[in-house]
């Protein structure tokens, strides 16, 4: 057995283990909406439908994964109730895959031709934000990339702070200019930093307010501004970090973030705390933006790239 094929066996292993509460509690109620039937029937579907929607699939989302079966069963005009998880199976995997999620990459991987390639890292308090970027780091430093941080979260103590101990457990520089200075000055000095010493990716930390739009609009537009002036195409990937414990509170922030600024990547945390990862399913539908990074432990290595073919194999694992 390779290295490779040791760390991807882990991966997965810790993957079964994070989505361990969403898939009983999933396949409990499949169970319960196909006890006594022998062939998809109407009743089925309508258990099946309550089903999803109590795994925060999300209610357009089911019903697009329901009429898809619904369509099986027409066509092939008998269903037994044995082949729907195998069917259901391949409409998320095939409703994922039109959503560009989890297109299968090498792990934490950078574009060759940018350098640096900078991350603005966006998403409310309390969703793992800046352990998410702290994880980030991590996995690129591991990789052999030069890794530049910037706290630009400056309106909470606890944030920059946060940031800097990960800076040295990881081993990478942060710009820091401490609480209540100006966000996009830090920005503008980690993308200068990153310049100078010739780093891969910078990742820049945000504020995680969201009670003033308008205010939260134009702080992001301005940190992009200032970014620019050394960097012209920075950011280069917009990151929405969602806490998937939260269930349909995490499409709320999604959709609210998506209006004040061009998100291109999500990040999904603390899959492993809940029975609600069905809500990676629905957030990529609905808002048509890959899912980049899921979190399924507290460990470091269990912030993993999505695959959408693992994530499907875990969640229908028996």
């Amino acid at each position: 057995m390779g290295l490779f094929d040791f760390f991807s066996k882990e991966k997965k292993e810790s993957l079964d283990k994070g989505l361990e509460k969403t898939k009983t509690s999933f396949f409990d109620q499949l169970s319960k909406a196909v006890v006594g039937k022998s062939k998809v029937d109407e009743e089925v579907l309508d258990d099946l439908e309550d089903t999803l929607v109590h795994s925060d699939v999300g209610v357009q989302t089911t019903i697009k994964i329901i009429k898809r079966i619904e369509d099986r069963v027409a066509r092939d005009k008998y269903v037994s109730t044995a082949e729907l998880d195998r069917i259901l199976r391949e409409e998320i995997a095939a409703l994922l895959e039109e959503n560009n999620s989890g297109k299968v990459t090498a792990e934490f991987v950078l574009p060759a031709n940018i350098k640096p390639y900078v991350i603005m890292v966006v998403g409310v308090n309390g969703v793992g934000k800046t352990t998410t970027i702290g994880k980030l780091a991590a996995q690129f430093n591991k990789a052999g990339k030069k890794v530049v941080l910037g706290a630009a979260d400056t309106f909470r103590a606890a944030a920059v702070d946060q940031l800097i101990i990960w800076g040295e457990r990881v081993g990478v520089p942060v710009i820091s200019h401490g609480m209540n200075t100006d966000p996009a000055s830090v920005a503008f000095d980690a993308v200068k930093k990153g310049v100078e010493m010739e780093a891969d990716v910078v990742i820049i930390d945000t504020a995680g307010r969201l009670h003033n739009k308008v205010g939260l609009m134009n702080e992001l537009t301005k940190i992009k501004r200032v970014m620019q002036k050394f960097i012209e195409q920075a950011p280069h990937e917009v990151l929405l970090v969602l806490d998937g414990s939260t269930g349909q509170n995490a499409v709320i922030q999604a959709r609210e973030f998506t209006k004040a600024t061009d998100v291109t990547a999500l990040a999904i945390t603390k899959l492993d705390g809940t029975a609600k990862g069905g809500v990676v399913i629905g957030i990529s539908d609905e808002f048509k933006i890959p899912v980049k990074y899921i979190g399924v432990g507290e460990k470091i290595d269990d912030l993993q790239v999505f695959d959408k073919h693992e994530f499907v194999d875990s969640l229908f694992s028996k």
